[in-house]
């Protein structure tokens, strides 16, 4: 379920898995139509989603986007007794709301930032009056990975808090510093897999400059990561929280995101999601070597001791992400992509996100979003993988298209978040 480039990158791997006959794509894109067939459904259409598994014979679902797991997709296909990968809607609150999840992590003693809960708009205006430190504002709800605001100042912190809907819930924390870094695992809702670790680069221009994106690049493993640090991070963060939300009744199933800032004073929780991350998941799927089926059926169905264990390898991946000229405002679609004539390879992979296939039978391939596509490099170093994701993204070109060309300079991650 999804068209974006989270979607195709899940879709390749698992059909390079022997459990795999077939995959339906919901919507997909032009990346997932050379993998299967798409359906031309909505990923809020939960009846639609619902009806086609059942018509299709589908024996799992894969759900990539987090707003139809807030909108109880997962749950409608479990009562239909079709395993769905991905957390039910009760437990998706951990993503859907910004202030229960800070509550869950309180709870569960996950150390984060310094944060305040407001119900107004008011109330979130009158804390930054008083308040001298540089804070972070998030409204509640959904926002496709944007609806955060580094504010640096009271101005812009004022201007962030009143461009929140006056009824919804806003939560402002102290902006901390440091590197940030993506932590993935696959639960069944008891046990968590071994971890995986990713950086992403939000800003839309180079050294972390300019508008906030959905995400213009990512790479893996970065320079500081080690079994100690994952360890840490599983156990001490990701796990407290599973067991606080059993504790709750909402077990959790599916991927689970960690967001962290590893600051001076130890590492902190951002946020935790509820589905794996874009563009990190096209640097993290090549790095699987275990069959995700059989890892997400059993996470589907409780049992994640059912599957071999989890291993992921250690090699370093850059991926690049090519967006139209305007993004993330205003940009044109339908232009036609030259260049993906090449075929992927071990070390060379080009995931799909905003693309279609042209309608008048000519198999082109034309824009249809605003992060186009992601380029995949795999190396010996993170140095040679990078190499190998730019030659790659620079073969490939459509009027306006633009990317950014710092992705993994730094090898610390330090860029990330700024």
């Amino acid at each position: 379920v999804g068209s974006g480039g989270r979607e195709h990158a899940l879709a390749w791997r698992l059909s390079r898995s022997p459990q795999v006959t077939a995959i339906f794509a919901a919507r997909g894109n032009a990346g997932t139509a050379t993998l299967g067939q798409n359906l031309p459904i909505d990923d809020t259409d939960v009846d639609g989603l619902v009806a086609a598994s059942i018509g299709n014979g589908i024996d799992l679902a894969v759900i990539g986007p987090e707003t139809p797991l807030a909108l109880g997709l997962a749950d409608r296909l479990q009562e239909t007794s079709i395993p769905a990968f991905g957390p039910s809607q009760a437990a998706s609150q951990l993503e859907a709301s910004k202030s229960f999840a800070r509550e869950v992590m309180t709870a569960a003693h996950v150390p984060g930032p310094n944060f305040r809960v407001f119900q107004t708009t008011g109330g979130a205006l009158d804390y930054v009056a008083t308040h001298d430190r540089p804070v972070v504002v998030k409204a509640d709800g959904l926002a496709a990975g944007k609806g955060v605001a580094m504010c640096p100042d009271r101005e812009t912190a004022r201007a962030a808090i009143r461009a929140c809907l006056e009824d919804r819930t806003i939560v402002i924390e102290d902006w901390l510093h440091g590197a940030e870094v993506s932590v993935f695992g696959f639960t069944d809702g008891h046990e968590l897999s071994p971890v995986v670790a990713a950086t992403d680069y939000k800003r839309i221009g180079e050294g972390g400059s300019g508008a906030n994106t959905g995400g213009m690049g990512s790479f893996g493993p970065p320079s500081y990561w080690n079994d100690d640090l994952a360890a840490q991070i599983r156990d001490g963060f990701m796990l407290p929280v599973l067991r606080e939300m059993n504790d709750r009744g909402a077990p959790y199933r599916g991927a689970l995101y960690c967001g962290l800032m590893l600051t001076s004073a130890g590492p902190r929780v951002l946020e935790f999601n509820c589905r794996f991350g874009d563009p990190e998941t096209q640097v993290i799927m090549p790095r699987l070597l275990t069959d995700p089926a059989e890892i997400m059926m059993s996470c589907a169905v409780g049992d994640l001791s059912a599957a071999p264990p989890v291993q992921w390898s250690d090699q370093p991946a850059v991926g690049v992400v090519m967006v139209p000229g305007g993004y993330p405002g205003p940009y044109q679609t339908g232009v036609p992509i030259s260049g993906l004539e090449r075929p992927d390879s071990d070390d060379s992979i080009v995931f799909h996100a905003g693309t279609q296939t042209a309608d008048d039978g000519s198999g082109a391939v034309l824009t249809a979003g605003g992060r186009v596509l992601a380029c995949v490099g795999l190396g010996d170093s993170l140095a040679d993988a990078r190499t190998k994701a730019y030659a790659r993204i620079s073969s490939i070109s459509f009027e306006g298209a633009y990317y950014r060309r710092d992705i993994a300079a730094d090898p610390s991650g330090q860029l990330v978040g700024t």
